[in-house]
């Protein structure tokens, strides 16, 4: 089902081969995961919720997963799979298993939540969330995470400006703008680790029923304090 679905939606892989999964067991010996999929469009699946939900984010981000996975063979390609993945490598796979991202119109919103201020962005701007500013789980490991969710589970946010328009589009035409707009990022910038935001996720306005309560952001080992630098 999921081959036929990946055919029917033309999805491709990081070189433009045709996207489609096949058992774990038929990655061949010695050769690196990413290196399989960009070579030969076969995504390597385990029969269990963590690749089910990659298989998803495949779907519904397919130009972000394909910029992830070309980014990925490229550095192997380059230095191997070696005993470290280093620093790009590390950020590429933050981003594909632990991302959202955080799409807002106003910058007010994106500096809270760069600087950890949880009483403006979570608080007095809970009437944004939807209107202004918006969160969207990109990462396979993290939506996996929220099966049995905990309240100290923190994404790490890629921060993406939208216009103003985009609170009114559908969410269809949101994913398929983010999923543009993010892949160009990718593919044109050497991420870091530090150019992620962390965000609780249950302290997101709406996913979470304790957080109604403001003394759910009382808790100051999850909505934690410190100073940043300007993420990319």
């Amino acid at each position: 089902m999921l081959n036929d679905d990946a055919q029917a939606e033309r999805i491709a892989t990081g070189r433009g081969l045709p996207l489609r999964f096949i058992e774990q067991a038929a990655l061949p010996a010695g050769v690196a995961y990413e290196t399989h999929i960009a070579e030969t469009g076969a995504v390597p699946t385990r029969h269990n919720l963590h690749d089910f939900f990659n298989a998803l984010v495949w779907f519904a981000y397919p130009r972000i997963k394909a910029t992830l996975n070309a980014r990925q063979a490229a550095a192997i390609d380059a230095t191997g799979v070696g005993p470290v993945r280093g620093a790009v490598r590390d950020a590429l796979t933050l981003f594909d298993e632990n991302a959202a991202l955080f799409a807002t119109s106003n910058p007010a919103l994106a500096a809270a939540l760069r600087g950890f201020d949880w009483p403006t962005l979570m608080r007095a701007s809970r009437a944004a969330w939807g209107a202004g500013c918006e969160a969207r789980i990109v990462g396979h490991a993290l939506l996996e995470k929220l099966v049995d969710p905990y309240k100290g589970c923190t994404a790490h946010t890629w921060i993406v400006d939208a216009p103003a328009v985009y609170f009114e589009w559908a969410d269809a035409e949101r994913c398929a703008w983010l999923d543009e707009r993010v892949a160009v990022a990718l593919a044109g910038a050497e991420p870091a680790s530090r150019a992620f935001a962390p965000l609780p996720v249950l302290g997101v306005p709406g996913w979470w029923p304790a957080n109604e309560s403001p003394s759910f952001y009382d808790d100051p080992q999850v909505f934690r304090s410190g100073r940043r630098s300007r993420a990319d």
